[in-house]
C-alpha cells in the first residue's frame, strides 16, 4: 500500500489559507500554484475569451478535497468543484466506511470511442453495407493517416462496425445505413480527433456505399469506454447504536428495490451518482455534459430507465455495491490544458492515465449513491443537510469563528434554520458580552 494521503488530520479544522500551504507541503506546489488556489478564481478574462464566445465575466464554484479514498490499494485525494452543500462530506464518509473493508476494486475497457456516419439514399443497403466491411482497413487505414499522432501514442482507428436503421416504406426519411469507425484515444476525449477522422473518411466511404452523406459525428455513448467499481461492506461496518448493521443493509437493499422498480426514483437516484462524478469532471476539465449524456442513455440500454448502481447482499450477508458507466474522459487536451486550475486537480489526483481517472470517478460516484441511499433509508438525508445549511445561515447573518459553530448549534436545537433567527442569536450573544 503506498503512503495515506488520503486523509489529511484535523484538515477541516485548519482555515483555508492553512489547508492551501498543508496541501503545498505534501504535493509540492509552484508559487504560482499556491496563488490559485488561494484567488478568487484563476482563470483570466483573457483566457475566458480564448475559450468560449462572447465572454463578459467569469463563474467560480467552491473546490473542495473527498477524504478517506483507497482504489485498488492505492491512496486519492479527491478535488471536487461544486455548490451543493455535504456531497464532499457523504463522498468521504463513504469512502472512510469502504477504506476500511478494504477499499474500492475498479477496472476499465480500453478507451475506444465511437464516430458515427449516416449513410442514406443506397440504392441497396445490404450489398453498401457489404462493399464497406470489405474495404474497412482502407478506410481505417486512411483515418489514421488523417490523425497520425493518435496512431502514434498507441492509439487510433481500430475498427468499423455497420448497422441499417428503419425501413423507408414506414417513413421516408428513416432508412439509412450508420457507419461506426470505433477509434483508440488513449489520454484523450478526442472529440476532435474523431470528428477530422470521419470527416477525412466520408468521400471514400460516400464512393464505396453509393450513398451521401449527411451527419458525421462522435456518439456520447461510450458504451465501448466503461468504467466499475466494487464495494464489499459487512454488517459490522455499518451498525450504529441505535440500528444494526443488518438493518441497515436491509434500507439500502429496498432503496435499491425502488429505483429498480421506479423510473422517477432511478432518476433521483442516478442524480446522486452524478452528484459525485460531476463535480470531479468539471475541475478536471473535461465535458460534464457528455457523461451525463451517456450515463443517463446507458441507464436506458435495456429500454427502461435503469439505476447505474447494484446493491445486493451476498451469501456471507456483506453488502455488495457495484456500478458501470461510460467514462469518455481525458487528461491532455481541450480546457484541461487551458486551465490552471484543472492542472492542480489532475496534480492532487496523481492519475497516470484517463482510464485511471474514469475507474476513480467511477468509485467516487459508488461512493455518493452509497451516502445517499444510507441517508435515506436511516435518519433521512435532511439531516445531513441541516448542520450546513445553518452554518451557511449563520454566515449570511455575519457570525464568524466559534460564534458561528454557537449558532449553527442553537438553531438546529430550536429547529428553527432562518436568517431572522441567527441574527437575532447572535444579538443575544453580543447583548450578553
Amino acid at each position: 500500500m503506498t503512503k495515506r494521503i488520503s486523509k489529511i488530520p484535523g484538515f477541516y479544522k485548519l482555515t483555508q489559507s492553512d489547508r492551501v500551504k498543508k496541501l503545498s507541503e505534501i504535493f509540492h506546489l509552484s508559487q504560482n500554484e499556491v496563488d490559485a488556489l488561494r484567488s478568487q478564481g484563476v482563470l483570466t478574462l483573457e483566457q475566458a475569451d480564448k475559450m468560449i464566445e462572447n465572454v463578459v465575466g467569469i463563474f467560480s464554484l467552491p473546490l473542495g478535497l473527498a477524504m478517506n479514498f483507497l482504489i485498488n490499494n492505492k491512496e486519492y485525494l479527491i478535488p471536487m468543484a461544486v455548490e451543493e452543500p455535504s456531497i464532499i462530506a457523504a463522498a468521504s464518509s463513504a469512502a472512510k466506511i469502504v477504506r476500511d473493508c478494504g477499499g474500492f476494486i475498479t477496472s476499465s475497457d480500453e478507451s475506444i470511442m465511437i464516430g458515427q456516419l449516416q449513410v442514406v439514399s443506397c440504392d441497396d443497403f445490404e450489398q453498401a453495407k457489404i462493399n464497406i466491411l470489405e474495404r474497412k482497413n482502407e478506410i481505417i487505414d486512411l483515418a489514421n493517416k488523417i490523425e497520425p499522432n493518435m496512431k502514434e501514442r498507441g492509439g487510433g482507428a481500430r475498427d468499423i462496425e455497420i448497422r441499417i436503421l428503419g425501413d423507408e416504406k414506414e417513413y421516408p426519411y428513416k432508412k439509412m445505413l450508420i457507419v461506426h469507425l470505433l477509434v483508440d484515444t488513449r489520454d484523450a476525449m478526442g472529440a476532435n480527433t474523431i470528428n477530422s477522422m470521419l470527416e477525412g473518411v466520408s468521400s471514400l466511404v460516400e464512393e464505396i456505399s453509393e450513398g451521401k452523406i449527411y451527419l458525421k459525428i462522435l456518439s456520447n455513448l461510450a458504451d465501448k469506454r466503461l468504467s466499475r467499481a466494487k464495494a464489499v461492506i459487512p454488517p459490522s461496518a455499518l451498525k450504529t447504536d441505535k440500528v444494526s448493521g443488518e438493518e441497515i443493509i436491509e434500507g439500502i437493499l429496498q432503496a435499491q428495490a425502488f429505483a429498480y422498480l421506479d423510473p422517477y426514483r432511478a432518476t433521483t437516484h442516478n442524480k446522486g451518482v452524478m452528484n459525485g462524478i460531476d463535480p470531479i469532471i468539471i475541475v478536471t476539465g473535461n465535458d460534464f455534459r457528455s457523461i451525463e449524456a451517456g450515463a443517463h442513455a446507458y441507464a436506458s440500454r435495456t429500454g427502461r430507465y435503469m439505476p447505474l448502481t447494484d446493491w445486493r447482499k451476498d451469501d456471507e450477508g456483506n453488502l455488495v455495491g457495484k456500478i458501470e458507466l461510460p467514462m469518455a474522459l481525458g487528461i491532455v487536451g481541450g480546457a484541461i490544458k487551458l486551465h490552471p486550475m484543472a492542472q492542480i486537480a489532475l496534480k492532487f489526483l496523481g492519475v497516470k492515465s484517463a482510464r485511471e481517472l474514469g475507474e476513480v470517478i467511477s468509485a467516487v460516484g459508488l461512493a455518493q449513491n452509497f451516502s445517499a441511499i444510507k441517508a435515506l433509508s436511516t435518519d433521512g438525508i435532511q439531516k445531513g443537510h441541516m448542520a450546513l445549511h445553518a452554518r451557511s445561515v449563520a454566515a449570511t447573518a455575519g457570525a464568524t469563528g466559534e460564534l458561528a459553530n454557537i449558532i449553527v448549534r442553537e438553531m438546529i436545537k430550536q429547529k428553527d434554520i432562518k436568517v431572522e433567527k441567527a441574527k437575532e442569536l447572535l444579538e443575544i450573544y453580543h447583548k450578553t458580552k
